[in-house]
């Protein structure tokens, strides 16, 4: 095991007969965001409260930062952020307060307490509502909320459970910006979502789960270059009516075309054979009005492997 970000070797977990975490092996490396992909009931929380020291394991072993937080969990939460799926705040106490009494807790002395809610809140766009009791916040103010207090003692490893839950789309957008800042520090990130067109855009690596296992790197790998489909809309035809353009530009059968709303759905098993079919199109004169992966390669990969188990 290395000694930076985090690492898990055959980490199993049940209750009673239900198998929740079956066999894991992971790695998320310092200075990266590493997404942690799997469908509902696939162990991702039950992971993160190992990996959190909130849950033992009933067999293997978890390193944070070098640190094993289930002999030493007081050494490993000083070092860790964790933030769940929901905040679990004092309702009562306001945003400000919920901030100062989180880093109390962290024996921050009461001055620098205060100033790290200051800075936090304003990071998470919360500073106007700093005042405001916990109970009146939204979802996603809630979200922002869980997200500071998780920060307040500069932690070197972030554990994010669907971080991107309630918030508006220009929350998602200052989300990832902050976490690749965070990364850039030097932190360790392990982030759950059910967002995978969000996580595309702010990790480094993937690791997927699947019935409480870690998806080995050859079936991800296999997964990832099985054939994916692309949206191709023409600007001066309907699809119905460009169907036959393009199939004819790409040398296919019309009926290997498929119509989604405005847009022609076109299979190719490679980002190189998109390209010589985008090629193929424009030399025919088509007027390629958007051409564009119809998933992102996270969903392409998870889909694959969620639809290999079924």
């Amino acid at each position: 095991m290395t000694d930076a970000g985090i690492s898990a070797r055959g980490v199993r977990r049940s209750f009673g007969n239900v198998h929740a975490v079956r066999d894991v092996s992971l790695d998320a490396r310092a200075g990266a965001v590493t997404g942690l992909v799997g469908p509902n009931g696939s162990g991702k929380t039950t992971l993160l409260l190992i990996l959190g020291s909130l849950l033992a394991p009933d067999a293997g072993a978890v390193r944070l930062g070098g640190i094993d937080p289930i002999a030493d969990p007081a050494s490993a939460r000083a070092i860790l952020g964790w933030m769940p799926d929901a905040l679990g705040a004092w309702p009562s106490l306001t945003a400000r307060e919920t901030i100062v009494t989180t880093g109390r807790l962290y024996d921050l002395d009461r001055d620098v307490a205060a100033r790290r809610a200051a800075e936090l809140l304003d990071t998470v766009g919360l500073a106007d509502l700093a005042d405001a009791p916990a109970r009146v916040l939204s979802r996603g103010q809630k979200q922002r909320l869980g997200l500071a207090r998780a920060l307040v003692h500069d932690p070197q490893i972030l554990l994010l459970d669907e971080p991107a839950s309630g918030l508006d789309p220009q929350a998602r957008v200052d989300l990832r910006v902050l976490l690749r800042r965070l990364a850039a520090d030097g932190r360790t990130i392990l982030i759950s979502s059910h967002i995978l067109s969000e996580l595309e855009e702010v990790v480094d690596d993937a690791v997927f789960l699947i019935a409480g296992e870690t998806v080995s790197s050859e079936r991800i790998a296999a997964a990832a270059t099985r054939e994916r489909m692309w949206r191709v809309r023409l600007a001066d035809r309907d699809p119905q009516a460009g169907a036959l353009p393009v199939a004819q530009a790409l040398g296919r059968d019309v009926t290997g075309i498929r119509i989604d709303r405005r847009d022609l759905l076109v299979s190719f098993a490679s980002d190189g054979e998109a390209a010589a079919g985008l090629t193929a199109l424009v030399g025919a004169g088509l007027p390629i009005a958007e051409f564009a992966a119809a998933t992102g390669a996270l969903e392409q990969t998870f889909l694959d492997l969620e639809g290999g188990q079924r």
